[in-house]
């Protein structure tokens, strides 16, 4: 068992700035790729990004992409989305999900719920105009 949490999230006005975290711990040694994914009210959750284990590759979603960074600390799983210029159609739960028993992360796999086996409950993010 992996278990994800995440913490960081708030209250932001558009322009502003937020720092996410999250924290998988479970399996000594091990270290996951993880990811970020949001879900805003009425709409289907939504892949953000996400960082291979080692750190080696970073992947966004469109709608981020030179707005967000995922970053991962030397506690190796433990993950950071630095989020700028933050818009109100950014509101949303944020999730952190940890991918502990596929295949690698990769383009074709990066942004597909069923890639990552362990989810964090979501924190709130909302950004008012």
């Amino acid at each position: 068992q992996v278990n994800v949490v995440e913490s960081g999230g708030g209250l932001v006005q558009a322009g502003g700035s937020l720092r996410l975290s999250c924290a998988a711990s479970g399996r000594t040694g091990a270290s996951y790729s993880m990811g970020w994914f949001r879900q805003a009210p009425g709409k289907v959750r939504e892949f953000v990004g996400a960082i291979t284990w080692n750190g080696g590759s970073t992947f966004y979603a469109d709608s981020v992409q030179g707005r967000f960074t995922i970053s991962r600390a030397d506690a190796k799983n433990t993950i950071y989305l630095e989020m700028s210029t933050l818009k109100p159609e950014d509101t949303a739960i944020y999730y952190c999900a940890a991918a502990v028993w596929g295949p690698a992360l990769e383009a074709s796999n990066v942004d597909a719920a069923r890639t990552y086996d362990y989810w964090g409950q979501g924190t709130q993010v909302t950004v008012s105009s």
